[in-house]
């Protein structure tokens, strides 16, 4: 049974002029848990087609950028967003970041996720490996305590991706969103306070309430 394209959630984004109906749940884990800084740029992977980029690009104001990837081009057109079209998994993303002077990177997003084959292990294989992509990117690129939120699909490898967040971030969370549909196998994780593992930083290994 597929779920229904045009449920209440979609026709209040659509009044809202809101590309979709996902930026509800971006809305909600930066509510709780304020996950966009107040100074820095931001990269946005899987932004297609476009709703996290206008929730993120309101927050941050017209002097701050963003820097928007995705297989897709994005539908909306905002003055302090630079969008490239490109499949990361097979371009060099330190590169095409690079080639685009982003620096002071304070928050990395990914609502990235794979052309499903129907198959769920290998769906959810290539799930994680864009969830480690998007890591690769903010553990690049981020400054210190800068945050990370990412889209994985529910499977067996949320514990190691967790696991994998706690080396790197003093906080982590993972997170399902009200607004996600009771169908689907989405899980967010938000993590809170980059830091390299030179840096002296204590470290919290509980979630946080």
């Amino acid at each position: 049974m597929g779920y229904n394209r045009n449920d209440a959630l979609t026709r209040k984004a659509r009044q809202e002029g809101f590309a979709a109906r996902s930026v509800y749940k971006l809305k909600e884990i930066n509510n709780k848990y304020h996950i966009i800084p107040d100074h820095g740029n931001v990269i946005d992977l899987g932004a297609a087609p476009g709703s996290w980029l206008q929730e993120v690009s309101e927050k941050i104001g017209p002097t701050r950028r963003i820097l928007a990837f995705d297989l897709k081009h994005i539908q909306v057109k905002l003055e302090n967003v630079t969008f490239v079209k490109a499949e990361l998994t097979k371009e060099n993303f330190s590169a095409l970041i690079k080639k685009n002077k982003l620096n002071k990177v304070t928050l990395v997003i990914s609502d990235m996720a794979p052309n499903t084959t129907g198959v769920r292990d290998l769906d959810q294989v290539r799930s994680y490996e864009l969830c480690l992509l998007a890591l690769e990117v903010a553990k690049t690129f981020l400054e210190t305590d800068g945050n990370f939120v990412c889209k994985m699909f529910e499977s067996e490898f949320r514990e190691d991706f967790e696991k994998e967040l706690k080396i790197h971030f003093a906080h982590v969370k993972l997170v399902r969103p009200k607004s996600t549909r009771s169908t689907s196998k989405e899980i967010f994780f938000m993590a809170k306070e980059f830091f390299r593992g030179f840096e002296l930083k204590k470290k919290s290994r509980s979630f946080l309430n």
